[in-house]
């Protein structure tokens, strides 16, 4: 059958709503926070040539103190994770539809599909949008889930194996463009998002359901992923330190949740309410980060429209996703996100350090108008310690070592916390004290450097106007353990 018309034109609605399309000055407050911020790192650097002693290091004591004042932040609004969050309350039962967005995912997408049919509160619709496949999966459908394959651009009717379950056959045009066009094949109030490599955990949809349930004013929320990688030396270890990296950066959105902050959803696992993704015009086709974008999107139309949306992450709501699994897949990976993060903070930039949008506005977009030179404060950082060791600059490095040594205390303490934090909130993976301080030790001088080289490849990709969706190994999710 044919896709059900949306009730509006997306591709009209996203042309009103976005600032990529209908431009507004740059506000002052915003020039001044993004200027001020390459300037800074400009006369930072010049002072490496100038000053003496630890000032020498300028450019590094801003970074540890910047990355510290953060970590200090994460922990006191975090603070209340020790003890268990209240349940949501009751309210108004809603629908929840599951978009399954896949491309050449076949080898998968039975692993992704398994995790829903086994979750202890069904969604109403599963939606397989599968967007132009080449590979199996056409014939995976058919055989396993008894579909007769639908014409192009149509729905099929009803799995024969699964009720419930939908394919939605398009030509390839993005995840974007798939999810856009899955809207208007359904009707649920709720709609969640889950990428063809990512595995719920049986708790998860009636977590992100009772959230919404619980909250009339939430219009998007975000579960809670862990990385899963390949069998291999390199994909054990990028998972290792992967895993940290996530404990921290859920954390850190929850913080920011508490303030009115949170501006990433993740779209590999997200619930979104329908009718505000169709009130701003869809995912962005154009974007390489179309879930981060969207959220701005939605922040901005609630002010200017007086509505009081808010966004959430949901401990409760747990999955597995694939994670790149050696340094090529890592740095592709990391150059896209961060490109797409440039873009939304290049196109958003008017948000910046506006007070109607409250921390939001004042807090949390000046942050990431910092970020937006993160990397370059520490892969400059790092250059000239490496100068200042080959030059044998004993006066500099000296105090420069005390530095980083209190930082890497600092770290492990709060990897330490983070870790208990983290498993009573969201019960996340085991690690042992062994490994947090192994990962202190090591991991500023190798995967923190990894990840600015992806993200100074993300200027690189942002700057040339790139745009993909991109392929990566699906084994460490098709060898995981069942849930």
């Amino acid at each position: 059958m044919k896709v059900h018309h949306l009730p509006v034109d997306l591709q009209a609605v996203l042309r009103a709503n976005s600032p990529r399309w209908t431009p507004v000055p740059t506000p002052l407050a915003s020039t001044l926070i993004h200027g001020g911020v390459a300037v800074l790192w400009v006369v930072l650097f010049a002072g490496a040539f100038v000053f003496s002693g630890v000032f020498a290091w300028s450019v590094g004591l801003v970074y540890v103190a910047y990355d510290t004042v953060l970590l200090v932040f994460t922990f006191v609004q975090t603070w209340m994770l020790r003890r268990a969050l209240p349940a949501p309350g009751p309210g108004v039962p809603a629908g929840v539809a599951v978009i399954v967005a896949a491309h050449d995912e076949a080898e998968v997408l039975p692993v992704t599909l398994a995790a829903l049919f086994g979750q202890s509160d069904r969604p109403d619709r599963i939606v397989i949008a599968d967007d132009g496949s080449t590979d199996g999966t056409a014939a995976l459908l058919t055989r396993d889930f008894g579909f007769s394959v639908p014409a192009m651009g149509s729905l099929s009717a009803e799995s024969t194996t699964h009720s419930g379950l939908l394919w939605l056959r398009l030509p390839h045009g993005g995840k974007a463009a798939a999810l856009n066009i899955a809207l208007g094949a359904i009707d649920s109030d709720i709609v969640m998002t889950v990428d063809a490599d990512t595995l719920l955990e049986p708790a998860a949809i009636a977590a992100i359901r009772a959230a919404f349930v619980a909250d009339p004013a939430l219009v998007a929320a975000t579960g809670v992923l862990t990385p899963v990688c390949d069998a291999s030396a390199g994909g054990r270890l990028f998972e290792w330190f992967q895993k940290y990296e996530y404990i921290r950066n859920f954390l850190s959105r929850f913080a920011w949740e508490r303030v009115g902050g949170l501006l990433l959803i993740s779209g590999a696992f997200a619930g979104f309410r329908r009718q505000a993704v169709l009130d701003v015009g869809g995912f962005d086709a154009d974007c390489l980060v179309e879930d981060y974008e969207l959220i701005h999107r939605l922040r901005r139309y609630a002010v200017i429209h007086g509505r009081h949306w808010t966004t959430a992450v949901v401990g409760g709501a747990r999955a597995r996703t694939t994670a790149p699994a050696d340094l090529s897949a890592f740095l592709r990976q990391r150059r896209r996100w961060f490109g797409g993060f440039l873009q939304t903070q290049y196109w958003y930039r008017d948000m910046v350090g506006d007070a109607r949008y409250g921390h939001l506005g004042v807090w949390m977009l000046p942050v990431k108008a910092f970020d937006t030179f993160q990397p370059v404060f520490g892969l400059t950082a790092f250059a000239l310690l490496v100068t200042y060791l080959a030059l044998g600059r004993v006066h500099v490095i000296a105090p420069v070592a005390i530095v980083i040594g209190v930082k890497i205390a600092i770290d492990l303490a709060f990897h330490l916390w983070s870790i208990r934090l983290y498993r009573h909130w969201a019960g996340g993976p085991p690690m042992g004290a062994g490994a947090a301080v192994l990962a202190s030790l090591v991991e500023p001088f190798s995967f923190q450097l990894l990840r600015h080289a992806g993200a100074a490849w993300g200027w690189v990709y942002f700057l040339g106007g790139k745009q993909t969706w991109g392929k990566q190994s699906r084994g460490g999710l098709v060898a995981s353990p069942p849930l």
